[in-house]
Protein backbone atom coordinates (compact mmCIF):
# COMPACT_ATOMS: atom_id res chain seq x y z
CA UNK A 1 0.00 0.00 0.00
CA UNK A 2 1.39 3.37 -0.91
CA UNK A 3 2.41 5.78 1.60
CA UNK A 4 0.45 9.50 1.28
CA UNK A 5 -1.85 10.41 -1.92
CA UNK A 6 -1.57 7.98 -5.27
CA UNK A 7 -2.85 10.55 -7.76
CA UNK A 8 -0.80 13.26 -8.89
CA UNK A 9 -2.63 16.17 -10.60
CA UNK A 10 0.00 18.17 -13.36
CA UNK A 11 -1.64 21.79 -13.86
CA UNK A 12 -0.58 24.96 -15.14
CA UNK A 13 0.16 26.86 -12.28
CA UNK A 14 -2.59 29.43 -13.40
CA UNK A 15 -5.37 27.30 -12.87
CA UNK A 16 -3.28 25.63 -9.37
CA UNK A 17 -5.59 27.33 -7.08
CA UNK A 18 -8.76 26.36 -8.91
CA UNK A 19 -7.54 22.77 -8.85
CA UNK A 20 -6.16 22.47 -4.85
CA UNK A 21 -9.76 24.50 -4.12
CA UNK A 22 -11.76 21.37 -5.61
CA UNK A 23 -9.34 18.53 -3.94
CA UNK A 24 -9.32 20.56 -0.94
CA UNK A 25 -13.31 20.61 -0.88
CA UNK A 26 -14.44 17.44 -1.72
CA UNK A 27 -11.75 15.73 0.60
CA UNK A 28 -9.60 13.97 -2.23
CA UNK A 29 -6.44 13.07 0.41
CA UNK A 30 -5.34 11.22 -2.03
CA UNK A 31 -4.55 13.64 -5.10
CA UNK A 32 -1.41 15.67 -4.92
CA UNK A 33 -1.63 18.77 -7.03
CA UNK A 34 1.92 20.09 -8.89
CA UNK A 35 2.14 22.63 -11.42
CA UNK A 36 4.02 23.78 -14.43
CA UNK A 37 5.24 27.68 -14.32
CA UNK A 38 2.20 29.81 -15.51
CA UNK A 39 4.65 31.40 -17.83
CA UNK A 40 4.99 28.67 -19.93
CA UNK A 41 2.13 30.56 -22.01
CA UNK A 42 4.30 32.87 -23.12
CA UNK A 43 6.56 29.73 -24.58
CA UNK A 44 4.20 26.78 -25.52
CA UNK A 45 6.15 25.16 -27.73
CA UNK A 46 8.20 24.22 -23.84
CA UNK A 47 4.56 23.17 -22.42
CA UNK A 48 4.92 19.34 -23.84
CA UNK A 49 8.45 18.59 -22.93
CA UNK A 50 7.89 20.30 -19.38
CA UNK A 51 4.58 18.03 -19.26
CA UNK A 52 6.96 14.99 -19.99
CA UNK A 53 9.59 16.09 -17.67
CA UNK A 54 7.38 16.14 -14.97
CA UNK A 55 5.73 12.58 -15.50
CA UNK A 56 8.76 11.43 -16.39
CA UNK A 57 10.40 12.69 -12.48
CA UNK A 58 7.13 11.77 -10.83
CA UNK A 59 5.93 8.26 -12.30
CA UNK A 60 7.51 6.20 -9.67
CA UNK A 61 5.94 8.52 -7.26
CA UNK A 62 2.23 7.89 -7.89
CA UNK A 63 0.29 5.33 -9.30
CA UNK A 64 -1.73 7.48 -11.59
CA UNK A 65 -1.12 10.45 -12.84
CA UNK A 66 -3.74 13.24 -14.31
CA UNK A 67 -2.85 16.40 -16.81
CA UNK A 68 -5.44 18.53 -16.17
CA UNK A 69 -3.50 20.97 -19.07
CA UNK A 70 -5.51 22.14 -22.19
CA UNK A 71 -3.64 22.04 -25.31
CA UNK A 72 -2.64 25.93 -24.54
CA UNK A 73 -1.56 26.91 -27.91
CA UNK A 74 0.97 23.67 -28.40
CA UNK A 75 -0.88 22.64 -31.68
CA UNK A 76 -1.10 19.39 -30.34
CA UNK A 77 2.16 18.29 -29.16
CA UNK A 78 0.77 18.21 -25.44
CA UNK A 79 -1.76 15.43 -26.82
CA UNK A 80 1.18 13.97 -28.77
CA UNK A 81 2.67 13.77 -25.29
CA UNK A 82 0.50 11.99 -22.99
CA UNK A 83 -0.66 9.69 -25.76
CA UNK A 84 3.50 8.85 -25.86
CA UNK A 85 3.32 8.41 -21.88
CA UNK A 86 -0.08 6.70 -21.59
CA UNK A 87 -1.07 9.54 -19.51
CA UNK A 88 -4.89 10.93 -19.39
CA UNK A 89 -5.32 14.72 -19.93
CA UNK A 90 -8.27 17.36 -19.92
CA UNK A 91 -8.12 18.35 -23.03
CA UNK A 92 -9.57 21.37 -24.63
CA UNK A 93 -8.33 24.32 -26.30
CA UNK A 94 -7.34 26.29 -23.15
CA UNK A 95 -8.49 27.05 -19.99
CA UNK A 96 -10.76 29.91 -20.82
CA UNK A 97 -13.06 27.13 -22.73
CA UNK A 98 -12.44 24.85 -19.45
CA UNK A 99 -14.10 27.03 -17.12
CA UNK A 100 -16.73 28.26 -19.26
CA UNK A 101 -17.29 25.34 -20.96
CA UNK A 102 -17.11 24.45 -24.57
CA UNK A 103 -20.96 25.18 -25.80
CA UNK A 104 -20.38 28.31 -23.69
CA UNK A 105 -17.20 29.29 -24.93
CA UNK A 106 -18.45 29.07 -28.51
CA UNK A 107 -21.48 31.34 -27.79
CA UNK A 108 -19.44 33.98 -26.31
CA UNK A 109 -16.74 34.09 -29.02
CA UNK A 110 -19.89 34.09 -31.64
CA UNK A 111 -21.74 36.73 -30.15
CA UNK A 112 -18.09 39.01 -29.96
CA UNK A 113 -15.07 37.65 -31.76
CA UNK A 114 -13.25 39.99 -30.51
CA UNK A 115 -12.96 38.68 -26.82
CA UNK A 116 -10.24 39.17 -24.25
CA UNK A 117 -10.94 36.78 -21.80
CA UNK A 118 -9.47 36.73 -17.88
CA UNK A 119 -9.82 33.89 -15.38
CA UNK A 120 -9.45 35.16 -11.23
CA UNK A 121 -5.46 34.21 -11.90
CA UNK A 122 -5.46 37.18 -15.13
CA UNK A 123 -7.63 39.12 -12.91
CA UNK A 124 -5.21 39.26 -9.51
CA UNK A 125 -2.09 39.43 -11.86
CA UNK A 126 -3.45 41.57 -14.83
CA UNK A 127 -1.06 44.40 -14.10
CA UNK A 128 2.43 42.04 -13.97
CA UNK A 129 1.47 39.74 -17.14
CA UNK A 130 -0.77 41.62 -19.03
CA UNK A 131 -0.37 45.16 -18.45
CA UNK A 132 3.49 45.22 -17.44
CA UNK A 133 3.98 42.06 -19.03
CA UNK A 134 3.42 44.22 -22.41
CA UNK A 135 4.85 46.83 -22.23
CA UNK A 136 2.08 49.22 -21.57
CA UNK A 137 3.02 50.63 -18.81
CA UNK A 138 6.24 52.32 -20.63
CA UNK A 139 4.55 52.50 -23.83
CA UNK A 140 1.22 52.41 -23.82
CA UNK A 141 0.77 53.32 -27.48
CA UNK A 142 1.22 50.12 -27.77
CA UNK A 143 -2.31 49.36 -26.52
CA UNK A 144 -3.72 49.69 -30.15
CA UNK A 145 -1.16 47.28 -31.71
CA UNK A 146 -2.30 44.79 -29.77
CA UNK A 147 -5.89 45.34 -28.63
CA UNK A 148 -7.37 46.33 -31.53
CA UNK A 149 -8.88 43.82 -32.50
CA UNK A 150 -10.74 43.30 -28.94
CA UNK A 151 -13.54 44.94 -28.33
CA UNK A 152 -15.00 43.44 -24.95
CA UNK A 153 -13.24 41.78 -21.86
CA UNK A 154 -15.01 38.60 -20.61
CA UNK A 155 -14.32 38.18 -17.40
CA UNK A 156 -14.66 34.37 -16.20
CA UNK A 157 -15.00 34.37 -12.78
CA UNK A 158 -14.60 31.59 -10.66
CA UNK A 159 -15.55 32.52 -7.64
CA UNK A 160 -18.00 35.54 -6.03
CA UNK A 161 -14.72 37.75 -4.80
CA UNK A 162 -15.50 41.37 -4.95
CA UNK A 163 -11.75 42.36 -5.21
CA UNK A 164 -11.18 40.81 -8.02
CA UNK A 165 -14.20 41.48 -9.93
CA UNK A 166 -13.13 45.13 -9.02
CA UNK A 167 -9.75 44.60 -10.41
CA UNK A 168 -11.30 42.84 -13.59
CA UNK A 169 -13.61 46.11 -14.56
CA UNK A 170 -10.29 47.83 -13.84
CA UNK A 171 -8.73 46.02 -16.91
CA UNK A 172 -10.97 46.58 -18.61
CA UNK A 173 -11.02 50.02 -18.28
CA UNK A 174 -7.19 50.44 -19.05
CA UNK A 175 -7.94 48.27 -22.40
CA UNK A 176 -10.36 50.68 -23.40
CA UNK A 177 -12.44 47.22 -23.63
CA UNK A 178 -16.64 46.80 -22.95
CA UNK A 179 -17.27 44.47 -19.63
CA UNK A 180 -18.83 41.82 -19.48
CA UNK A 181 -18.85 39.00 -16.32
CA UNK A 182 -19.60 34.95 -16.58
CA UNK A 183 -19.83 33.11 -13.10
CA UNK A 184 -18.30 30.31 -14.35
CA UNK A 185 -16.91 28.20 -11.06
CA UNK A 186 -14.41 25.66 -11.40
CA UNK A 187 -16.30 24.34 -14.80
CA UNK A 188 -14.77 20.96 -16.55
CA UNK A 189 -12.48 20.97 -14.02
CA UNK A 190 -14.27 20.36 -11.22
CA UNK A 191 -16.55 17.65 -13.60
CA UNK A 192 -13.19 16.06 -15.09
CA UNK A 193 -12.10 15.42 -11.30
CA UNK A 194 -15.50 14.23 -9.97
CA UNK A 195 -15.08 11.72 -13.27
CA UNK A 196 -11.96 10.33 -12.51
CA UNK A 197 -12.39 10.51 -8.74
Amino acid sequence: MRDGPSTLLICCGATAREIVSIVERNGWSHMRVESLPADLHNRPDEIPGAARAKIHAKRRDFDRILVLYSDCGTGGGLQAVLDEEGVEGIGGAHCYEMFAGAAAFDDIVEAEVGSFFLTDYLARHFDRLVYRGLGLDQHPELRDCYFHAYRKLVYLAQRDDPELLARAEAAAERLDLEFEMRRTGFGAYQQFLDGVE
